[in-house]
């Protein structure tokens, strides 16, 4: 009961509380950029609402101090044509934004800097072109960046090593060039990278140059269709929570470190359609986690595969093994 009424004294509090000035302009401002798909679904002057009318759709508005502020904006789905929108930028309290799934173009706005708070950004499935700006390194409390399927061109900037709390990072399906950041490396808990269907160049080592702590969280590793070069150097298997390896459709040569078999919880293997040489080592047949391996499109060396393969992992190699 006495939960029960918290929460309606809170509830009256936060409806008759006024709505910060400069987050009702900026969503005021966005309404009138985004078009009627959105429009007819923000009714009234306050986006938090007044007590008559509810908050906006996908508007989520907290309590700070006497006044209410603009927390999370998720308007996805429906269509939305035209540049992003910068008043988006002004609302600075911002934890979420998710504008994915629609039409936005041209480039993502520097101001993006401004949004300190912001903990998940995600834009994937949009048409947004240029670079990536590098201002996006400011976001330090960012956990989740979605970029991919867009037009994003130029060089992953290295700022992105800059969040030190940066969890997924979604890049792929991009046009991206140049090399991959070493410095991405540093991030602590970054247990996602996804990088692949791009145009990047350089090598693994170049990647994984640091030694020690690098990539020390990282459990999902996409680098496939790209035009990464080189072998795989035996300091990948340094990478020991890694779970799924994907270097599909790349130029990669040279043989397979033995090595590599010795990451403890390394679950999925693709390196099809590259230009790797010599035989699969044993120890990967007998790996405890391994469950598939993909090697078609190689220049491997014909042979018997090993007694005492690992059935699960035999089995899902049929015709695509020597």
């Amino acid at each position: 009961m006495l939960a029960r009424l918290c929460c309606l004294l809170f509830f009256v509090g936060l409806v008759t509380s006024k709505t910060v000035k400069r987050d009702v302009k900026a969503l005021n401002e966005i309404k009138a950029s985004l078009g009627w798909r959105v429009v007819y679904a923000w009714v009234g002057d306050d986006p938090c609402g007044d007590g008559e009318l509810p908050p906006w759709t996908g508007v989520t508005c907290s309590q700070q101090g006497d006044y209410r502020v603009v927390t999370e904006l998720e308007v996805y789905g429906v269509s939305i044509v035209g540049p992003f929108p910068t008043a988006v930028t002004n609302l600075i309290d911002l934890t979420r934004l998710d504008l994915h799934n629609n039409k936005l173009t041209g480039p993502i706005p520097p101001q993006i800097g401004r949004l300190k708070h912001l903990k998940i950004l995600n834009l994937r499935w949009n048409k947004l072109q240029d670079v990536i700006p590098p201002e996006i390194g400011e976001l330090k409390k960012l956990t989740h960046l979605h970029l991919s399927f867009n037009n994003f061109k130029g060089e992953i900037p290295r700022e992105l090593a800059n969040l030190p709390e940066l969890r997924y990072l979604y890049l792929h399906e991009n046009h991206l060039t140049g090399k991959i950041p070493p410095e991405l490396g540093s991030l602590p808990f970054l247990r996602h990278l996804d990088v692949s269907n791009n145009r990047l160049t350089g090598t693994i080592r170049d990647l994984i140059r640091n030694t020690g702590d690098c990539f020390p969280s990282l459990r999902n590793m996409y680098l496939n269709n790209n035009q990464l070069g080189g072998g795989i150097p035996e300091q990948l298997s340094n990478l020991t929570n890694l779970e799924i390896l994907y270097l599909s459709y790349n130029k990669m040569g040279g043989t397979i470190p033995a090595r590599i078999a010795d990451i403890p919880r390394l679950t999925y293997l693709y390196l099809d359609h590259n230009s790797f040489t010599g035989r699969i080592p044993e120890k990967f047949y007998r790996h405890a986690f391994l469950k598939e391996m993909y090697i078609v499109g190689n220049l491997f060396k014909p042979g018997t595969r090993p007694k005492g393969s690992h059935k699960e992992l035999e089995a899902t190699e049929t015709d695509m093994l020597f």
